[in-house]
Parts: C-alpha cells; sequence; structure tokens
C-alpha cells in the first residue's frame, strides 16, 4: 500500500492524480473478508488529502451515534435512543461503513442492514437506512468530495459479501437530505413512493424480486377533551430520537391537558400494527414530516392545539 507522503507527492500533479483515481475505482474488492478495515482509499481533489473507508471501530463510536457533529446541540437527547438501535441491531446483521479522513476524522456514514430486520418486504436483499456526509454551518464540509458515491460502492460490495441479492434504498423526492435523484444516479431504480419519500433498489441478480414498503394506516385513538401527543420510534434516526424527547419534554408543560404516549417500532407487534416511519404526531395530525423541529417549535404547536381545545 503507498504511503501518505508518496501519496501526497503523487497529487501534487492533476493528471497523475486523475489516473490514480481511475485505478483505485475500477479496483475489485469482492472478495475482501468484512473484518478488513480497509475497503478502498478515496482520493481527493485537494493536495495531500484523502479519506478511507473503513468499518465501524471502538474509536469511532461516538461520533457514530452523534451522526458526526462534534456538538449534536439540541439533538443530543436522541443519542441514548440511537445507542440503544445500534446495540440491538448489530446482532441482526446491522453493518456500518465510515469514510474517515487522513486526520482521523469522521466525514460520512452508511448504516444498513438485512430488509428483513427493517420496515419493509422483501427477502435477500439489504437495506440503507441512512447515508449522511457530514456538513456545518463553519468550514467543516466534507461534501462534493466522492465519499458518498464510495460509501454507497462500500455497501454494494458488503451487501454482495453477504450474499444479498440486491440493495434497497429511500430517498426524499424534494432536493435536501438524501435525495432520490443522487441514487438514481447511481444506478437505483425507483419502485414505490410514498408523499416525499420514494423507495428504489439496484438489484445484483436476475432473480432478485422487488421489495416493497409495509403500508398500514394509523388510527390513533384520541382521548376526549385532550390534546394527545403521540410519537413513533424506531431509533435509528438521531433527529427523529430528538423529536420524540423535545416533543415528551414540551408535552408534560401542560399537565394534564396533554398526554404522550411513545410506540416503540422496533418491536415487531408494534410495526405489524401501526407500519414503519418514525414520526410525531399531535392528535391526528403528523407534524414531523418536514425540517427537523426545535423544542420552542413543539410548544408552539402543542399550545396552539390546546387553546383550540379551550374553544
Amino acid at each position: 500500500m503507498l504511503k501518505n507522503e508518496v501519496l501526497a507527492s503523487l497529487l501534487t500533479n492533476k493528471l497523475t492524480f486523475t489516473i490514480v483515481r481511475c485505478i483505485f475505482a475500477r479496483t475489485s474488492l469482492l472478495n475482501l473478508k468484512s473484518e478488513q478495515k480497509l475497503i478502498y482509499w478515496l482520493f481527493l481533489l485537494k493536495k495531500g488529502d484523502f479519506m478511507f473507508i473503513t468499518d465501524m471501530k471502538e474509536e469511532y463510536y461516538d461520533s457514530f451515534c452523534n451522526c458526526l457533529a462534534d456538538d449534536p446541540g439540541e439533538w443530543k437527547c436522541g443519542v441514548a435512543m440511537r445507542k440503544q438501535w445500534y446495540e440491538k441491531m448489530k446482532p441482526q446483521g446491522l453493518k456500518v461503513k465510515l469514510a474517515v479522513t487522513d486526520d482521523n476524522q469522521v466525514a460520512g456514514m452508511i448504516q444498513f442492514s438485512p430488509l428483513e430486520q427493517t420496515f419493509n418486504n422483501g427477502q435477500d436483499l439489504f437495506f440503507v437506512h441512512c447515508i449522511w456526509i457530514y456538513q456545518d454551518k463553519t468550514n467543516k464540509n466534507f461534501r462534493k468530495r466522492g465519499a458518498g458515491k464510495a460509501l454507497l460502492k462500500a455497501a454494494e460490495e458488503e451487501s454482495k459479501y453477504q450474499g444479498a441479492k440486491g440493495l434497497v434504498v429511500w430517498g426524499v423526492s424534494l432536493p435536501f437530505f438524501m435525495k432520490a435523484s443522487w441514487f438514481k444516479k447511481q444506478g437505483y431504480i425507483k419502485i414505490d413512493k410514498e408523499g416525499m419519500a420514494v423507495l428504489l433498489w439496484k438489484p445484483f441478480t436476475d432473480d432478485a424480486k422487488f421489495p416493497q414498503w409495509d403500508r398500514v394506516s394509523r388510527e390513533i385513538e384520541l382521548v376526549p377533551g385532550i390534546v394527545k401527543v403521540t410519537a413513533f420510534t424506531s431509533g435509528w434516526c438521531l433527529v427523529q430520537n430528538a423529536n420524540v424527547r423535545l416533543a415528551e419534554k414540551a408535552a408534560v408543560q401542560f399537565g394534564d391537558k396533554v398526554v404522550f404516549q411513545e410506540i416503540d417500532l422496533f418491536d415487531e407487534q408494534n410495526r405489524l400494527k401501526w407500519g414503519s416511519g418514525d414520526a410525531v404526531y399531535i392528535d391526528k395530525k403528523e407534524i414531523t414530516n418536514g425540517p427537523p423541529l426545535t423544542y420552542d417549535k413543539f410548544y408552539h404547536l402543542i399550545a396552539k392545539r390546546v387553546k383550540k381545545l379551550k374553544a
């Protein structure tokens, strides 16, 4: 394997860089064992800077559970739930790949598992829960460098090694988190849609069978004279976990005027009854189908509903 200083020297020339990157991009790693920590090198255009793709290691655990943020801020209340989800899913085949920089910063992640352990119908397939490349409002931005493509490729190769016949992903039809259009550019085919969410897949074999989303209508039973806040959670997403905890924190401020109920979708019986998808409802209206909400926003929405109840 080339040493870091040799790579830095090579990358001073853009033409040399292009040739080296093409060589590594075409390297087949299908036969590598899953416990090997490096899958392949991803070179960046910036001189002397590069990332590698690795499996989860203890030193990266906290960063992974924080969704790569140094300080998750108000979302910190959802970290414990994410750690619980990770520990539950590991024995069920959860895989994690990380993009790590040469100075040991975790720049991106992808988490995927057998489809049978998710809220989708299908067999012999793996499912991507989330792919995320970190950026913040400071200079810490790892996007637009090819790390997402490298992580998705790593997930495909690992899924093949595990015997999967295809990889299933979900995306959003609007141009923000996990864009469905980006997955289409990586060769994924749209097979289902519900609201803004799009289900796509890439079959590896001719006999791979189409997956399907679970579709179960949620009939929330209301309490007369009381506002009901219902939170559906599986634990996989830090933001959705934070939504649950922040909604609960806001709900208890109203005393007996508001009742809060949390439904664990990791439980199979709950999943069969209520269907998939983490969400928070006020009475029968879902309020978390857009950008992440703050505690103040949850409090405002609940207060508005309580006011209408009095009227």
